[in-house]
Formats: C-alpha cells, sequence, structure tokens
C-alpha cells in the first residue's frame, strides 16, 4: 500500500493511495495563493493600475517592463492570474479508477485532472459537496472570463531570470506548472463524471474495496471516507470541525479501529478562537458603521458567510444598526443562498427542525424579504442603481486579485472611514493588500476556521486510536513563526508519518488476509479433525477461481469420460491420473518423549539396506549417544555414533545424515509418530 503526495499545501490536499488493486485520488484541491504574485483584474479601468511603472534589475540587464509592474516596494506580474496544480509526474493520472471529494474547496482543481491526464474513472461526491463545488467553479470562471487579459507573461518564468527576480517572486516554487483557469465547457465535463453519494452509503470499487462517506462537520456535505477491505480499514480525515455550526455533526465512532488514518485540512489559525473573531468582526463592523463608513468582506460565495449573515441579523438590532444594508455580489450569489435552503437533510438537527415548521433554516431568507440583504450577480446593472452608504459587502475574490472586491478596493481605498475586514483565513492578508498600497482605508484580520485545531485532533485520535497516523509534515513541527510552541504540532506515539510534496509513503501495514468463498457442495465433502480443544482442521483440494477480486473454491471437475473409438490411440491422449493428495502433518515433537524413543528403537528395528552389499543394523540398545544443543529456534540433535542431525523446530524438523537413505526413513517414521495426519 503506498501514499503519493500531489499537493504541498495541507488545507488543499491531494494524495493517491493504492490499495490492493484500486488507485484512489483523495481530493484535489486547487492553491490559489500563487495569485498573490499577480496584479489584480479590475472591472472598471483603474488609471492607478494602469500607469504602475515596469521592472528593471538595478543593473539595467534585465529588463521585463511589459511583464512585471513595482507597486510600493513589490514586483507583481502583470498577466491573469495562474494557480499552482497538483502534482502531475509523479505517477501517471490515467490510471486513477476513482476520487473521493472530501469538501467543495478541495475538489477545484478537478478539471485540471479529469479532462488533461486521460482519466477515465467515476468521482464521488455529496450532493452539497456537487453543487457548490459547480457553482464555486462556475463564479472563477466568470471571473476571469469578464476581464480578459490579452498579453501573457511567461520570460519571468524562466529558471535563470526568474532567480535574479526580488522576493517573494523570486522563492515561488513550480512556476512552470501553474496554469490560467480552466473553461466553462472544462467544468461541465469534469462534473458530467460526478456520481453522488449520501453519508454512510457504501460504494464497492471493484470488488476489491468499499468506500464510504462520512459527515466532517465542517460544511453543508463535507465528508471523511472510509476505505476499507474485509481485514483493513484506512481512513481518510479532511476538513472536519466539531463546533456546532450550521452542518450536520462529525461523526467519530466509524474512524475507530483503522489501520491508518490520513489527517489532513486542520485549521490554518491555531491559536484564533473562531467565537472570539465573531464577536471582534461585529464590532469592528458596528464601529465603522457608526462612523459613517462602509465596510468590505471578501470571501467566498459559501460556508462561512451564512453564518456571518446569522450572526449579524441577530447583533444589528441589538446595536441599533437594524438599517444599514448588506449586499452580497457575486455571479451565484442567488444559487449559493437558495441551495443552503434546501439541502435541510445536510444540516445540523436544530436547522433540520425547522424546514417541518416550516420556517427557513438561515434567517438570511427573512434578510432578503425584509430588504436588509440584497444580492447582486455584478456591480454593473441594478446594484448601481439601488446601491446606498454606509452598507457592508460581501464579495470575492478573498485573494483581493479578481472579482468585484477589486472594485470596491480602488472605490474605498482613499477613506480611512472605510474597513475591510478579511475572514477567510487562505490567503496573507498583508500580501493580499500588497499591491493596494499605499491604503488608507482600515484592514482588521478576523479569521474564522472552524476546522479541528490541534488539541482537538490530539483527544480525537485518543477516541478513535488509529494504529498509523499520516500527516502533512507542517503538522509535525510548530509553526515557523511560533517555535516555542509545541502545542501547536502533532506529538503522537508512535510519531505520525509526515508527507511533502512529491513523496511516495510506505504505509506500515501489509494485507495478512483474504477472504474466500467455499461452494456448499465443496463444503459437504469436508472431514473435520480435531487438533486441539474446541480446533479442528479439514484438507481440502479445490480449484481456485478468482474474478472481479471475489475469490471462491470449486470442487475439481472430474475428467469427462473418453468416448470409445475404434482408432487406437496414443498413450499420451489418456486423461491424467488424479493422485490423491498427502496427508497434511500438524503438532510438535516433544524433546523428552522422543529421546526415550530413540533409546528404544534398537530393540525391535532391523533395517535392510537399498543395497546387498551395505546393511545398517541399529544397535540393540538402541541409540545412546545423543547430544542435544538448545537453540532459539528449538533443539539439534546430534547422533555421534551415526553422524547424523535431527534440528526440532517449531515450524518443521530436519534430518541430514548423508547418504544413509534407510537410517533418515527411519527416523522419518519416528518423527511421523508423534505428528497427526490431517
Amino acid at each position: 500500500m503506498k501514499l503519493y503526495c500531489l499537493s504541498g499545501h495541507p488545507t488543499l490536499p491531494c494524495n493517491v493511495l493504492k490499495f490492493k488493486s484500486t488507485t484512489i485520488m483523495l481530493d484535489c484541491g486547487l492553491d490559489t495563493t500563487s495569485a498573490l504574485h499577480f496584479l489584480p483584474l479590475p472591472l472598471v479601468h483603474s488609471p492607478r493600475l494602469s500607469k504602475l511603472p515596469g521592472w528593471v534589475s538595478k543593473d539595467g540587464t534585465l529588463n521585463l517592463e511589459k511583464e512585471l509592474k513595482e507597486c510600493a516596494g513589490r514586483v507583481f506580474v502583470d498577466s491573469q492570474p495562474e494557480f499552482c496544480l497538483p502534482e502531475r509526474e509523479l505517477l501517471d493520472l490515467s490510471t486513477i479508477d476513482v476520487i473521493l471529494i472530501s469538501n467543495y474547496h478541495c475538489m477545484m482543481a478537478l478539471p485540471y485532472i479529469t479532462e488533461h491526464t486521460g482519466f477515465t474513472g467515476t468521482v464521488y461526491a455529496t450532493e452539497p459537496t456537487f453543487q457548490i463545488g459547480r457553482l464555486l467553479m462556475e463564479e472563477l470562471v466568470t471571473f476571469m472570463e469578464r476581464v480578459p487579459k490579452a498579453q501573457s507573461a511567461t520570460c519571468w518564468k524562466n529558471k535563470e531570470i526568474q532567480r535574479m527576480l526580488p522576493g517573494p517572486l523570486k522563492d515561488a516554487l513550480d512556476v512552470w506548472t501553474w496554469k490560467r483557469c480552466y473553461s466553462t465547457q472544462e467544468v461541465n465535463s469534469a462534473l458530467s463524471k460526478v456520481q453522488l453519494v449520501g453519508y454512510s452509503q457504501k460504494v464497492e470499487l471493484f470488488g476489491a474495496v468499499q468506500v464510504t462517506p462520512l459527515s466532517s462537520g465542517y460544511s453543508l456535505g463535507s465528508s471523511n471516507w472510509i476505505i476499507q477491505s474485509h481485514y483493513e480499514k484506512v481512513s481518510y480525515v479532511s476538513g472536519s470541525s466539531l463546533l456546532t455550526t450550521h452542518p450536520q455533526p462529525m461523526d467519530q465512532s466509524s474512524l475507530k479501529n483503522s489501520d491508518v488514518l490520513i489527517l489532513t485540512g486542520l485549521t490554518q489559525i491555531p491559536t484564533a478562537n473562531p467565537d472570539g473573531m465573531l464577536g471582534e468582526f461585529c464590532s469592528n463592523l458596528a464601529m465603522t458603521i457608526r462612523a459613517g463608513g462602509n465596510v468590505l468582506v471578501p470571501c467566498y460565495s459559501s460556508g462561512v458567510i451564512y453564518d456571518l449573515l446569522e450572526c449579524l441579523y441577530q447583533f444589528m438590532d441589538s446595536a441599533n444598526l437594524g438599517t444599514t444594508p448588506f449586499y452580497f455580489i457575486s455571479p451565484v450569489a442567488n444559487s449559493s443562498l437558495e441551495f443552503s435552503q434546501i439541502f435541510a437533510e445536510w444540516l445540523c438537527q436544530n436547522k433540520q427542525s425547522k424546514v417541518y415548521l416550516p420556517e427557513p433554516p438561515f434567517p438570511h431568507a427573512e434578510l432578503i424579504q425584509t430588504n436588509k440583504l440584497k444580492h447582486y450577480p455584478s456591480i454593473h446593472g441594478d446594484f448601481s442603481s439601488e446601491f446606498r452608504q454606509p452598507c457592508v459587502v460581501f464579495t470575492g475574490h478573498p485573494s483581493l486579485r479578481f472579482g468585484d472586491v477589486v472594485h470596491f478596493m480602488e472605490l474605498w481605498g482613499k477613506s480611512s472611514l472605510n474597513t475591510i475586514i478579511f475572514t477567510e483565513p487562505d490567503f496573507s492578508y498583508l500580501d493580499a493588500l500588497a499591491p493596494y498600497q499605499p491604503l488608507a482605508m482600515k484592514s482588521v484580520y478576523c479569521p474564522i476556521d472552524t476546522r479541528l485545531n490541534f488539541h482537538q485532533v490530539a483527544k480525537l485520535l485518543k477516541e478513535v486510536q488509529p494504529l498509523h497516523v499520516v500527516c502533512p509534515e507542517q503538522y509535525t513541527q510548530p509553526p515557523p513563526a511560533q517555535s516555542h510552541r509545541s502545542d501547536l504540532m502533532l506529538e503522537l506515539q508512535p510519531p505520525p508519518m509526515p508527507y511533502r510534496r512529491c513523496s511516495v509513503l510506505g504505509l506500515p501495514f501489509r494485507r495478512r488476509y483474504e477472504r474466500i468463498q467455499l461452494l456448499p457442495e465443496l463444503a459437504k465433502s469436508l472431514v473435520p479433525a480435531e487438533i486441539k480443544p474446541g480446533i479442528s482442521v479439514a484438507t481440502v483440494s479445490a480449484v481456485l477461481q478468482s474474478k472481479d477480486n471475489k475469490h471462491i473454491l470449486q470442487p475439481v471437475p472430474k475428467p469427462a469420460p473418453v468416448p470409445p473409438s475404434k482408432k487406437r490411440k496414443r498413450v499420451m491422449e489418456e486423461p491424467p491420473e488424479l493422485l490423491s493428495p498427502k496427508p497434511l502433518l500438524s503438532g510438535a515433537v516433544p524433546l523428552e518423549p522422543f529421546l526415550a524413543t530413540l533409546h528404544k528403537v534398537g530393540d525391535f528395528l532391523l533395517l535392510p539396506s537399498l543395497s546387498p552389499s551395505l546393511s545398517f543394523i541399529l544397535p540393540q540398545h538402541g541409540i545412546t549417544e545423543v547430544k542435544v544443543e538448545e537453540t532459539p529456534e528449538g533443539h539439534i540433535l546430534h547422533l555421534q555414533t551415526e553422524d547424523t542431525l535431527i534440528q526440532l523446530e517449531e515450524d518443521g524438523t530436519h534430518i541430514v545424515c548423508g547418504n544413509n537413505e534407510p537410517l533418515r526413513t527411519t527416523l522419518r517414521d519416528l518423527v511421523l509418530r508423534f505428528l497427526q495426519k490431517l
């Protein structure tokens, strides 16, 4: 069993597990942090961005003015943003049988995998993961296609040139593998390969293994996966949460008795309490609105935004800010809000019960009815006529490199009354703000990450007790900025097996058993013999048929009768005679009784030799000169007069006596007296 790691990002994983005869990809996350190296894509022409100076090396030898622009001491690529894909050279991705998706954030690289590698398998995901994943992909495509860039920057990717660039561009990894966004056609083709599954639904793969999704408690439809055969079990835990939010709670009990537990997708902000961050978010928002400023919240179109809207619904009235308009701007805003209301069976019990009252499970339905929350596909059209300030705007993309958020950064960035509040933990907020400097608007970092922290993971692993844990190497050491915090890492016994991008791990357990079905007519013919009290054994001669990873023992077919023929047949044409199998031997040869038998053997054994010129007669008083040597495996008996060795071991007996065949046969028969024949 092997694990191939194709991603270096611990919360956007992409791993491939080879288990029995199946090749299973676990998630295909897309690392969009590479977009931070690019200039933003403004929806409306930005004089500020268009006037940025091109970059030339200090000595003037390197001129990349057309590709690179300088802003506040940083250098950015002036091209359509590109993304860091999972590694595609480590193994042949066309051999992948299935892809298991744990949540909608971890399927964003799916079109790159299914459309450009020869993939012919099946993708398994829950319905909310599939539908919201589709929305996020369509949104990403729309962001890119509505602001096309004519030029494509490639010269800066040359290794020799990149080495001469200023940081952080100089330190960017695998830049030649970065790709532009996929198309709508590729998204539709990739999603056509998805098969929907429900929690605890068992899916059999080629008769070899069974996969089962379990609720992970992180987002709508998010899953952990159990991958098991009859005798082995692997658990894949990715993006899980024990906090009480809108999704179904995490299923922990099904993870017990795992041989290997692959752990990924822990919180990116282990020192931040989500409840504390929510409180800080609300207080900063209220402070800005009271001062007459606007609040910009860069966010994804699904996920934490549901909890933010619910929190603000309860907070704004108590803070006397009930008249402040909320705007949710995204190409998929309407679909996202509607999907959250219709996936009732995927919600926590509290929200499920509201559906039967009937009430909408989320309060944003009431906010929309009362016109406190308005949603728009973009800043063009109705939004421009209905927009009023001060207000709160939720829009994407959290990287601040594309989407409607770029327009609001240009619009509100010059006023210190306005505030941008970062709630998504995927991007460094300082790097996200870099191309907008100098910036007058206030920035507040309130990352809300409900995924498991190290304390919760330690408690979880103590309860489910897997034999082995495999995790990204980032989890086996403290964060670089807090090297003294040993509580911000996994400390387990035995230590977890770490992996990094492009590593291949041999998982530490071997398959020892396989299940075989015995046909009834064959079972009837068995004659069990008791070898120990309560334990019986029977020999079986059968034909093993293996098909679709299922093994069946069938009776040995009898040879067909040969029809009489006038022609004389050769001997070779006669059917081979079926020989009865030799009996199997069980038991152990006890040392003391065996020595006693050797002493007596000469009293009654007279052995003729195989050749008339040779004869071997045992002494009348038996074999007495026996030297016994104890070994780790058993005992060695040296018959000194006869120059013979007998090795008595737990799993076998060996007789070494040169060319004296009569003596060897006699000693063999003595050994057989102490063994049981089956």
